[in-house]
């Protein structure tokens, strides 16, 4: 296995006209898995059967909506953690800040250690464009 990457030419940041042109990794996707083909996955490795195996999926995302919606870290122990984030506008004192003010909300995933040496160790392989 290899993480696929192709290379792409960026202008410099923060720099009036792109300033100098350097090129830099990018990775490239070779397709998706659906809960379909996660749930054949897991069945070689499981003596639980396709309908147990999807059970168990939809029952944890339940619990994971539930979870973040309470302001909790989910963490799923190798698999890494979820949690909520904020993004809000700004008030001049604490006191002014009202929920108003909180423009979205979103989910950040913190990989598990074993998730990241696999990346690590995955090697990479440049495709073309």
């Amino acid at each position: 296995m290899a993480i696929k990457f192709t290379v792409i030419e960026r202008p410099q940041p923060g720099v009036s006209g792109g300033g100098e042109k350097k090129w830099y990794a990018a990775s490239s996707n070779q397709g998706e898995m659906d809960i379909d083909d996660l749930v054949k996955q897991i069945e070689k490795f499981s003596a639980l059967s396709e309908a147990d195996i999807r059970g168990v999926i939809i029952a944890l995302e339940n619990v994971i909506q539930e979870a973040l919606a309470d302001s909790k870290i989910v963490r799923l122990d190798k698999l890494g953690s979820l949690y909520a984030t904020l993004s809000s506008g700004a008030a001049p004192t604490e006191k002014e800040f009202h929920s108003g003010l909180i423009k979205s909300v979103g989910v950040n995933y913190r990989p598990g250690k074993r998730i990241l040496e696999a990346m690590k160790a995955a090697g990479f392989e440049k495709v073309k464009k």
